[in-house]
């Protein structure tokens, strides 16, 4: 073999181990983390998103993103991260309406399915609101906070604005946590908000979505499914009539949402100062930090997933502050992450997914959270922060926009 062949081949070799890619430098460079998702990624339908940040001078953000799999067509079932979306955009008709987030919020019911909901015994003031739902979903993941937010926008009007706002592939169809008839979840409750003398502000009728979604073919996933008689049958499942949020649609979106800066004014959420600062303190804040509602029987790290994994004893970094929305069900477990580290100046955005089902069974609870997707999230946050931790930045960010007093 000539030598000038041999050199080339040596290059193109070395090329192909150390690609361009920062994102699958570090995957493929921790094999003792990574190479039983990096070996087989299809089989985990591995995917991942990492943004870096950089400021000028005057901290406006440039935003770099790297990919590592995301493909818009390759369905994972969204789990609760369509939670997050549900709260931004309920802010949003909040501010539409000229209602305070804090109003008392009804939920009436029209339908024998439906629940009629005028207490909360989780808010010390004993009444619901969008402001203590939200708080539920971003402290805790709350399943029957999100389906409130859910029947307060509507089925149709939920779908249709993240479609107007550029978020393509989201299709939003069900309740959560509440096994109903599809019909059934094309109708959403009626609402009435309340002033703080008892008197309706605003109603909002019964409504239906009479052009119901589904994906334009089956989606079918694993080799069997265990049904309600506790028996595997030997068919995969069919997600068609479930939600979809398409990676790239939740990273666009928690981009904006942290990093509205970084974006022209027509791609930015119709959402105040406040709001802004009421969504960040509630993402990052560790549920044993809240008061109202209380949920000093959780762990601090609980929904924590990147950088922390599971890990109920876990040793806080008291310098990170993660701002984030993470989802887990049929296996899946998928987390969008802001980190920052306010004494290091270190700043990036990951989302991820991945199947942790590694019988391929589905319903069987049987899923691999704990010995295959924490670990994962654990050493993905760790690897890419002591990536960044040594990575060159001209100018440092400023976040001190992000710092809050947590104890009220």
């Amino acid at each position: 073999m000539p030598k000038y062949l041999l050199l080339f081949l040596i290059s193109m070799s070395t090329f192909a181990q150390k690609p361009d890619n920062p994102l699958e430098q570090l995957l493929l460079s921790n094999p003792d983390k990574f190479k039983k998702l990096t070996d087989n990624p299809e089989k985990y339908r591995l995917q991942i998103l990492y943004t870096q940040i950089d400021r000028d001078a005057k901290n406006k953000p440039t935003l770099t993103t790297y990919a590592y799999r995301s493909d818009s067509n390759e369905y994972f079932y969204p789990a609760s991260t369509v939670k997050l979306a549900a709260s931004v955009l309920a802010l949003e008709k909040l501010n539409a309406l000229k209602i305070d987030k804090s109003t008392t919020f009804q939920t009436l019911k029209n339908r024998l399915s439906q629940l009629e909901i005028k207490t909360d015994t989780s808010a010390k003031s004993g009444l619901p609101s969008v402001e203590h739902y939200i708080k539920k979903i971003l402290l805790v993941s709350d399943n029957e906070a999100y389906n409130r937010l859910y029947e307060f926008l509507g089925q149709r009007p939920f779908n249709e604005t993240m479609r107007d706002k550029g978020f393509h592939g989201v299709r939003l169809t069900h309740r959560l946590q509440t096994p109903l008839p599809r019909l059934e979840n094309q109708y959403t409750n009626p609402i009435q908000f309340l002033d703080r003398s008892g008197k309706i502000i605003y109603q909002q009728s019964e409504s239906f979505n009479d052009k119901p979604y589904s994906a334009s073919k089956p989606i079918l996933l694993g080799k069997g499914t265990m049904n309600d008689a506790g028996l595997v049958e030997d068919k995969p499942l069919d997600f068609s009539l479930k939600n979809a949020y398409p990676l790239q649609a939740q990273h666009e979106f928690l981009k904006r949402l942290l990093l509205p800066e970084a974006f022209p004014a027509k791609d930015r959420f119709l959402l105040n100062k406040d709001d802004y600062a009421f969504l960040y303190r509630y993402m990052s804040m560790y549920p044993t930090e809240s008061k109202d509602p209380d949920y000093s029987n959780e762990f601090a790290t609980y929904c924590k997933f990147l950088y922390y994994g599971s890990e109920k004893n876990a040793v806080l970094n008291p310098s990170i502050r993660i701002f984030n929305k993470v989802g887990d069900a049929y296996g899946f477990l998928l987390d969008n992450a802001y980190v920052v580290d306010f004494d290091k100046k270190i700043e990036f955005i990951v989302t991820a997914v991945l199947l942790c089902n590694e019988d391929e069974i589905f319903n069987d609870e049987r899923y691999d959270y704990d010995t295959i997707g924490f670990p994962f999230y654990k050493n993905l946050g760790q690897v890419i922060y002591d990536f960044e931790a040594k990575r060159p930045k001209k100018h440092l960010p400023n976040l001190d926009h992000l710092r809050f007093n947590y104890a009220n």
